[in-house]
């Protein structure tokens, strides 16, 4: 302010006598300023004293434009969708032991469905014992928590019914008519649950509640079996077992927006699970013995990671790190890393086994898997991929729950949990 001011003739005026001292005095302190402080000097690159208000200007615009992108994902997911807790990592609300209060006070236990004894074994996981048997319909295929956690549906394929347990009290409902329930998702809004039914060849979108049906959508494909759902909720990817095809179907639509057949003669395609960050989906394959490897916004064409004979269940670790791969054929688990896309180790199971499907304990700590051909379960050591126990159940245990887990809600199968 102490400075001549230009006019628009070029002259200058001086300020009164009184804040020319006033001026002076700035100027002394922050000339000593800048002799004491050198952040003070001016810049040598534009001969002019460094803005101040430069840096929280800047940071007030990006800060601006963090709030803009954020706004634009949260505007992208399927409306009524809970927003995913870090957008880098779909499992970030899969933490060890970090339950829902839905869930607080629920028994740890673990569920198998015995598909040639038309049983459920309950398993307590402390003890590596058999603490109940419980009687199903027929060929119950798997035991699938519900959106809202609070109830676990078995999937009684050739006896068209699901049958409801409550998961605090253990006790069994009565079991609701639904024809060929083979597997069972939930969209991520909470509202349909999305029945795989196999031999009718048809996605059948119900109720989430009531099991009455919404819409039934014919496939073209033969056995479709499971699937997984992309970071925005939108669309989920399905497998179908015996045509060795894909489906990408539109969620809110519920429609069939893109299939294509794998590029392998006999393909059998299982267990589907999306990398999280949500960019890559792995699919087993039984016949091609290993994962493929898809984008699924782009849906092209696949290519083939080998993991061993019988690639058939995924599951991801509470790190968000690692991918479990069950090779059913050898009695393996392979281990994939998400970062580098590589597999880095591989467990073999002792004495002949045939790992299927299942979950990872709550605390992280073992990976429980169902022994297809041998009546049997097993507890694996996710540190050591040591078998800490192999308990007897009943005949052909097939896609078995491990309950509860952490996360908010289900989307489905055995537990796919955000």
């Amino acid at each position: 302010m102490a400075s001549p001011t230009p006019t628009p003739s070029g002259r200058t005026t001086r300020p009164a006598p009184g804040r020319r001292r006033t001026a002076t005095r700035a100027a002394a302190a922050l000339l000593l300023c800048c002799a004491a402080v050198p952040a003070c000097a001016s810049s040598p690159d534009h001969g002019s004293h460094p803005r101040k208000s430069a840096a929280p200007h800047h940071s007030g615009r990006a800060q601006s434009a963090a709030e803009k992108t954020e706004k634009a994902a949260r505007a992208r997911l399927l409306p009524g969708m809970p927003a995913p807790l870090d957008p880098h990592d779909l499992y970030a609300a899969d933490r060890p032991n970090k339950l829902s209060r839905t869930v607080t006070g629920f028994p740890s236990r673990v569920y198998v469905p015995n598909t040639l004894s038309d049983t459920v074994s309950v398993i307590d996981p402390k003890t590596y014992k058999v603490v109940r048997t419980i009687q199903v319909g027929h060929q119950p295929q798997h035991v699938v928590p519900s959106w809202d956690l609070k109830t676990l549906w078995v999937n009684n394929d050739l006896g068209n019914t699901l049958t409801p347990i409550n998961p605090k009290t253990g006790r069994v409902g009565r079991p609701v008519d639904v024809h060929d329930p083979y597997n069972l998702y939930f969209t991520p809004d909470g509202k349909h649950a999305v029945v795989m039914a196999s031999k009718d060849r048809a996605l059948v979108f119900r109720d989430a509640h009531t099991m009455r049906v919404v819409k039934s959508v014919p496939v073209t494909c033969f056995g479709v079996n499971h699937a997984d759902f992309s970071p925005d909720g939108r669309y989920f990817i399905v497998s179908c077992e015996f045509s060795g095809e894909l489906l990408k179907v539109d969620t809110a639509r519920m429609k069939v927006v893109g299939q294509q057949r794998l590029p392998l003669a006999g393909a059998m395609p299982q267990d589907v699970k999306i990398s999280p960050n949500g960019k890559t989906w792995y699919i087993a394959d039984m016949v091609a013995n290993g994962v493929w490897v898809l984008n699924g916004d782009t849906f092209r064409r696949p290519r083939l990671l080998p993991t061993g004979k019988g690639a058939h269940g995924l599951y991801v670790s509470r790190d968000s790190r690692t991918l479990y791969i069950s090779n059913r054929g050898e009695g393996t688990v392979s281990l994939l890393s998400f970062k580098s896309g590589r597999l880095t180790d591989r467990w073999r199971l002792p004495g002949g086994t045939s790992p299927d499907m299942g979950g990872v304990s709550s605390d992280g700590k073992v990976l429980w898997l169902s022994g297809r051909y041998n009546g049997e379960v097993y507890a694996i050591d996710t540190r050591t991929g040591r078998l800490r126990a192999r308990i007897p159940v009943g005949g052909g245990p097939h896609g078995l729950a491990v309950y509860p887990q952490p996360g908010r809600y289900s989307l489905g199968h055995t537990g796919i949990f955000r």
